[in-house]
């Protein structure tokens, strides 16, 4: 049906009327004229009523009007209905929204602009000790941890940052803030206490076992090497007491690479100007006499650049990516070990060998504890497995990245790249 059959309908016969009426009594000129005038006026009002229908909240669809206003009446108490619907609807999803974040085990909570807090769940209560009346606060304002403002100020939040809780000094939360929407950011608290105790548990432990080993292998290796002393090379122990020094030698390294990396997770940074070249040089020569490697290496000192960083750990996770090299190379290949700088401004040490090559599915696992590549070789190469474990810590430590590249039977290069902060 035409929406507009009623309006013209009405029209029509208005003019019908006043056209019989106007030729009756001679002025059909000025009925006309009251006729549109009258329409013109019925619609000014009709406009009237659907503003303060609107303003008062479109309250019932008006179905006595008729006509083209009936149906704009009609249409916006459908709009009005469909939204309420999906009001309810979303006020559902919001619902079960809460109360899944209120059943998280961890602390959220919605930040709106300049850090105000919009929303908490239980567990922010708890962990933060926030309230329902710090809605609308800075959070802070709330959270006065200067390690946190420093860190929520920074809006670099590609770190997680640890502070002891709010609530209780002696738990620690993990602080995660992530942004999204526009200035929106949700922050999460998660109580890491226990895994720091568990944590902390297990690095005594391997420090007490690697001290308590310490003692017996010195006195096993010194019984070791009086006995062979003793030995004159043909009786049938001597090749029993040869392998009871390697093996007692192994467990040495093993024990030692083990305290080297408890100091490394424990102890404060120490930061001094270290002469790279004079270290570089220093370490060639000794893991040349060591590893009976004389003539393999190849040192290149393209820079002269000295790093701010702890000389022992970097000597250790050096000489520890140079004996990588030399074991994993045929006895007859060269070593090639660079120091130079990179366009960024970037230091670079680079320890290039030619040896079988590392899988590039393995790569991402080399620096896992006790990690050791499965590759077919035909000699067995000896190693304690920590060897790269400690340069990753080392390294973290000296805030430098490494880079490995790598073919199959190619061999590999080791790039320990230090940023150009670190440049002393």
């Amino acid at each position: 049906m035409n929406r507009w059959s009623w309006e013209k309908k009405q029209f029509f016969t208005l003019l019908f009327a006043a056209l019989i009426v106007g030729f009756f009594i001679g002025h059909l000129l000025e009925l006309f004229f009251l006729v549109v005038l009258g329409l013109w006026i019925r619609q000014i009002i009709l406009i009237d009523r659907l503003e303060r229908w609107l303003a008062q909240g479109a309250i019932g669809d008006n179905k006595k009007i008729k006509g083209i206003w009936g149906n704009i009446y009609y249409h916006f108490y459908k709009l009005k209905k469909k939204q309420k619907n999906n009001k309810k609807k979303l006020g559902k999803v919001l619902m079960r929204y809460r109360k899944s974040t209120d059943a998280l085990p961890d602390a959220a909570v919605v930040l709106g602009d300049y850090g105000r807090v919009e929303w908490i769940n239980i567990a922010a209560r708890k962990v933060l000790h926030l309230k329902k009346a710090d809605i609308g606060s800075r959070i802070t304002n709330i959270i006065r941890v200067p390690e946190f403002v420093q860190y929520f100020n920074t809006g670099d939040y590609h770190q997680k940052i640890c502070i002891a809780s709010p609530a209780d000094e002696n738990n620690i939360l993990e602080i995660t803030i992530v942004p999204y929407g526009s200035g929106m950011r949700l922050l999460i608290a998660q109580d890491i206490t226990q895994i720091r105790r568990v944590e902390t548990m297990r690095k005594d432990f391997v420090a007490n076992v690697s001290h308590e080993l310490r003692t017996p292998l010195t006195v096993l290796k010194g019984y070791l090497e009086t006995l062979r002393d003793m030995d004159d090379g043909e009786s049938v122990y001597s090749r029993s007491l040869e392998q009871m020094d390697v093996q007692t030698q192994h467990m040495e390294h093993l024990v030692d690479d083990l305290l080297m990396l408890i100091r490394l997770e424990t102890t404060k940074k120490i930061t001094e100007c270290v002469n790279v070249p004079e270290l570089l040089n220093e370490l060639c020569c000794n893991v040349e006499i060591t590893e009976n490697s004389l003539q393999r290496i190849n040192l290149r000192l393209a820079c002269e650049a000295k790093i701010l960083g702890e000389k022992s750990e970097l000597r250790s996770a050096v000489t520890n990516l140079i004996v990588n090299a030399l074991k994993y190379s045929p006895d007859d290949a060269k070593v090639n070990v660079v120091w130079r700088l990179n366009d960024p401004g970037e230091a670079c040490l680079s320890v290039e060998d030619s040896g079988e090559g590392i899988p590039a599915a393995e790569i991402p696992r080399l620096t896992e504890r006790f990690y050791r590549v499965d590759v077919q070789r035909d000699h067995k190469v000896n190693g304690t497995g920590l060897g790269l474990a400690i340069v990753k810590h080392v390294l973290a430590r000296h805030d430098a990245r490494l880079e490995v590249e790598s073919q199959l039977g190619r061999g590999s290069c080791f790039n320990v790249i230090f940023s150009g902060e670190r440049l002393c």
